[in-house]
């Protein structure tokens, strides 16, 4: 069975974060880390170059096998792409509170990050 390339890792994600140049992106990160912390009660790790992560659960699929992560984030050149373990398609109201951005099968890709109130939060299933 294939492997995924990105796998933990023992960096450390203070100095990931600390390591991106664009001020906005840098700050960016920061508050979605804190609000990954926070929804999740997990500790942020690193896994491959530039994922920050949290959670972790073994799947098992019919060409591949291994561990993952539940949520996560990575800053790219043009977006932030958030990782989210749940159907995206199906959180339209949420989604278009947003603004604009891109969805893939489980990923959210951001151009900008929209600051939110917590009257703005709503929990994803």
């Amino acid at each position: 069975m294939a492997k995924r390339k990105a796998q933990k890792n023992d960096a450390t994600v203070d100095k990931f974060l600390a390591s991106i140049k664009d001020d906005q992106q840098r700050t960016d990160c920061q508050n979605v880390l804190e609000l990954m912390k926070e929804q999740t009660g997990e500790p942020a790790v690193m896994w491959g170059k530039a994922k920050v992560c949290f959670g972790r659960f073994h799947y098992r699929g019919k060409t591949s096998e291994g561990d993952w992560f539940h949520v996560g984030f990575s800053p790219r050149k043009t977006d932030l792409v958030l990782y989210l373990h749940c159907e995206l398609e199906k959180q339209g109201a949420l989604l278009e509170k947003l603004g604009k951005h891109k969805i893939g099968k489980s990923c959210l890709y951001l151009t900008k990050v929209r600051r939110c109130t917590s009257t703005d939060t709503e929990k994803i299933d």
